[in-house]
């Protein structure tokens, strides 16, 4: 018997029938959504607070409702991405956990619940603006279309990924009501195809030392093509960054704190890019929530522009 048929056997006979009855399934579907990864939807609130209204109340209340749709959106398509790629999971030496993947969320319900999540974004999107709702349109769309198929195109699949952060920032702004920097858009844009890149990276990585199976699209892409990028993305993210910092810096009638935020901001990119260049940048929330110094960098980051504004 093949070690990939012993895999996929784990995934699914193997799975204790304690896991696979409703409230397994139920906490499978939960797991399958990512709760984790909702923290890349704190996003949204990047265009209230680059315009100094996050403090406001009415405001922040619509970002929250932008956080919770996309939030919802999201793990839809974390759902219908995994039911999609169950196969392949099951042949990947830490992806074959994955609920759908071992078996204890059949991939009909995973569907269903997938559905459901969108469903409920949508409405949700409806409190704060119509033209949320357009946007989280556009994003499931997008996102479908990866999960159907771009995924295996090169350069394609970094495009698509990086955008979701990109419409991430969109979505604030047009919950809000908040024109977005040129400038901070760059910033969006680049920065996540820095950090696309860098997880990209890590998987050739990982498969040059375990052998594991990649992406498709990964095998058009070598180790250095992909370094290439990113230190290219951090090349722009780091100018960008400036150039938005100093606009803010004339925009608040000459306070120094915008441009003192890029101390912390340049340090917070070069230590991610110790991780990248490690093989080390799986999933960009997994390195915020264990990287202390990254922690205490963007909170330095925060610190300097809230005080940009307020002081």
């Amino acid at each position: 018997m093949s070690e990939t048929t012993e895999r996929a056997e784990v995934g699914t006979d193997a799975t204790p029938a304690s896991k696979k009855g409703p409230v397994g399934i139920a906490f499978g579907v939960v797991k399958t959504a990512r709760p984790r990864q909702w923290v890349k939807n704190v996003l949204v609130l990047a265009a209230p607070f680059t315009a100094g209204e996050i403090a406001n109340l009415g405001v922040l209340a619509e970002a929250l409702v932008a956080f919770v749709a996309f939030s919802l959106v999201a793990s839809s398509v974390y759902l219908i991405n995994d039911a999609v790629d169950v196969e392949a999971d099951r042949a990947h030496p830490t992806k074959r956990n994955r609920p759908i993947a071992a078996g204890i969320v059949p991939v009909p319900v995973a569907y269903v619940s997938a559905v459901g999540f969108f469903a409920a974004g949508c409405a949700i999107s409806l409190i704060a603006d119509w033209r949320l709702l357009i946007v989280l349109l556009v994003y499931e769309a997008i996102q479908l279309g990866y999960c159907f198929g771009l995924k295996h195109q090169p350069v394609v699949d970094l495009a698509i990924v990086g955008s979701g952060f990109l419409m991430r920032l969109i979505a604030g702004g047009v919950a809000t009501g908040i024109a977005l920097s040129q400038w901070f858009l760059l910033v969006t844009a680049f920065g996540s195809l820095f950090m696309v890149a860098g997880k990209r990276y890590a998987e050739i990585m990982l498969f040059e030392r375990t052998g594991a199976k990649i992406r498709s699209s990964l095998k058009k892409y070598s180790a250095s093509y992909l370094r290439f990028v990113w230190a290219t993305s951090a090349a722009i993210l780091i100018m960008s960054y400036s150039l938005w910092a100093f606009e803010q810096q004339q925009r608040m009638d000459g306070t120094v704190w915008s441009v003192i935020s890029m101390v912390p901001f340049v340090i917070a990119v070069l230590r991610y890019a110790v991780d990248v260049d490690g093989g080390n940048a799986g999933e960009p929330e997994e390195i915020a929530l264990r990287d202390r110094v990254l922690q205490v960098l963007g909170a330095s980051w925060i610190i300097t522009l809230v005080f940009s504004y307020y002081l």
